[in-house]
């Protein structure tokens, strides 16, 4: 008897969605390809070459319940344990730069106790601070995380009776860093689910993880390595110019014209099913070209992009900040612009040094000089540390990726992993998910779309 024909997919877009969905396609014995129009594969999330040196294009944080991206790196062959560097949960500032100093302890406590403890320990928060932060977690969790009716998340801190300064220092910057989406636009009801797996979670789900690798090094480059160990293979440097559904001998298939030197020049093949696994503006172009798409494709192109800035600055290789990364207090008035900032030689020697700022929702602020802003993030270091050597660093990179994600605005509607089109699925974190554009919601993305193909969706 004739051996059955094994599944054909391909996966369109190389980011950790795509790398996602096409591991979970290996790993069930589909024959994958994935391709990605660039060398590089990572997508938002990638390493870069500089005109300094190989930076990430973004500075990322996970969390301990990013369930998936673990499993998925460790089914990869990542060492996570060396790969991330685990943090516990906190929110501190720089000394004596009227902060917080916010930390849950290094012991075995069960949530809420955890989060309770830090609470009692925290610094720079006056007692109507703590007992807000505190009403907001009892509450919050009472309400199991939930919200019926969406809304912004300053209406949510309103609600709660948050106070100014805790808003300022733990509420705004936790947003900005989680949804990439200023709190007065931004969904309370994502907002929520991101605390439920952080404040309300038990304390390992709820360490902070940093990646101590680049980017694609930390998961789409393994990713590559099991999908060609398992049959598959990986097209970098290959563009997907078309899809379009026909009958075959086969049956129903989906036809893919690509170009790049990574195909050879034009070229076309025929799958059995397909992942759009692209950004959604990217998607909506290929599908623009199928009728029966229309109503996806407007949806796709609804999307409002939201950016983000990464400030890299170069010291003298002895230059160390006390920890791995601080909070900064954001004052866009006296041009204080920075939310974050990591001390790049503490997650990798090489990097000894090298401090990353980070600036959420960064439109307005990138459309500045390069040279102005980087000399405010460099001023606003050197006055948060109180160490006038920061203000003068050797050199500087501004990298800004102006689709970073999307604006998470109340009630936005996201499509399903599913589409109206046998055969072709959608995987990205802008898909229907708990979370917002984070790694984690593009890899759970990946792998939903992978599973609804192999179960014939």
């Amino acid at each position: 008897m004739a051996k059955p024909q094994r599944k054909t997919v391909a996966v369109i877009g190389g980011g950790w969605a795509g790398c996602a969905a096409a591991m979970e396609l290996a790993r069930a014995g589909v024959q994958v390809t994935l391709f990605e129009a660039g060398r590089i594969l990572g997508g938002r999330a990638r390493r870069v070459a500089t005109d300094r040196r190989e930076l990430d294009n973004g500075q990322h944080i996970l969390l301990g319940a990013y369930s998936e991206s673990l499993r998925l790196m460790k089914l990869a062959g990542v060492d996570t344990g060396q790969a991330l560097l685990r943090a516990p949960l906190q929110m501190r500032y720089p000394a004596d730069s009227d902060g917080m100093d916010f930390v849950a302890p290094n012991l075995p406590l069960p949530a809420p106790l955890h989060l309770l403890t830090a609470l009692l320990c925290a610094k720079g928060l006056q007692r109507e601070d703590k007992l807000a932060l505190a009403r907001f977690s009892t509450t919050a969790r009472w309400m199991g995380w939930r919200l019926d009716v969406d809304c912004s998340v300053s209406e949510l801190l309103e609600r709660f009776d948050q106070t100014p300064r805790l808003i300022r220092l733990m509420w705004r910057p936790l947003c900005l860093a989680a949804l990439n989406t200023p709190p007065e636009r931004a969904s309370a009801r994502i907002f929520l689910n991101v605390l439920r797996d952080s404040l309300g979670a038990r304390r390992a789900a709820s360490d902070m993880l940093l990646p101590r690798a680049d980017l694609s090094a930390l998961f789409p480059q393994a990713a590559a390595r099991y999908i060609e160990a398992h049959g598959g293979s990986v097209r970098s440097g290959a563009k997907v110019a078309a899809i379009r559904p026909g009958e075959t001998a086969q049956g129903q298939q989906w036809a893919l014209e690509a170009n790049g030197s990574a195909v050879g020049g034009n070229w076309t093949a025929w799958f059995d099913g397909v992942v759009l696994a692209c950004a959604p503006g990217a998607s909506a172009v290929l599908l623009n070209q199928l009728p029966a798409a229309a109503g996806l494709t407007a949806q796709l192109t609804a999307f409002e992009a939201e950016a983000i800035t990464t400030c890299y600055l170069q010291y003298s290789p002895d230059t160390r900040l006390a920890l791995p990364f601080y909070a900064l207090a954001e004052d866009v008035h006296n041009h204080a612009w920075g939310q974050f900032v990591f001390d790049r030689g503490q997650l990798d020697a090489s990097q000894a040094g090298l401090l990353a700022v980070v600036i959420s929702a960064s439109a307005e602020v990138a459309a500045q000089g390069q040279d102005l802003l980087a000399e405010a993030v460099a001023v606003q270091l050197a006055v948060a540390f109180q160490r006038p050597e920061l203000g003068r660093p050797e050199w500087f990179k501004l990298i800004t990726e102006k689709r970073a994600t999307y604006a998470c605005t109340p009630g936005l509607q996201r499509p399903a992993n599913a589409t109206a089109l046998p055969g072709l699925v959608l995987a990205g974190d802008y898909t229907a998910g708990d979370y917002p554009a984070t790694l984690e919601m593009a890899v759970r993305s990946g792998v939903a779309a992978a599973r609804l193909l192999v179960k014939g969706g």
